[in-house]
């Protein structure tokens, strides 16, 4: 088994620490968060702002320190989720067209469309 001392030896490199370091201060200009060289994820947490990131800086900080990373667990999801929409890093539900899949809509709903109410009172 290995320790988390062994898995972060090449953090010792003072090139690679020093984009480390910068990554981590345009992370936190840009979304307020401080990562600690002592977390759990680092490598996974940087990846994950990165690909958040508006600032080009970052981007291509983040793609000079990340083939030099070993072990570094790529997501296949994040491959998927980038051509999904997204407001403000959550992923926006996907709308669908209630006629496009077959279905009439229920009476309810129908009901519901022509019902208007003004004031407390229906109309129409």
């Amino acid at each position: 088994m290995t320790s988390l001392a062994s898995e972060r030896s090449w953090i010792m490199n003072p090139s690679l620490l020093k984009l480390v370091h910068q990554c981590r201060r345009l992370i936190q200009s840009e979304f307020g968060v401080k990562l600690h060289l002592t977390e759990e994820h680092l490598e996974q947490q940087l990846a994950d702002y990165a690909s958040k990131s508006r600032s080009n800086h970052l981007i291509s900080t983040w793609e000079a320190l990340k083939p030099q990373i070993p072990n570094l667990v790529h997501n296949e999801d994040d491959e998927q989720d980038s051509t999904k929409r997204t407001y403000r890093g959550q992923v926006i539900a996907e709308e669908t067209s209630r006629g496009h899949n077959g279905t009439s809509e229920t009476e309810a709903e129908q009901a519901r469309k022509k019902k208007v109410i003004y004031r407390g009172q229906v109309i129409g």
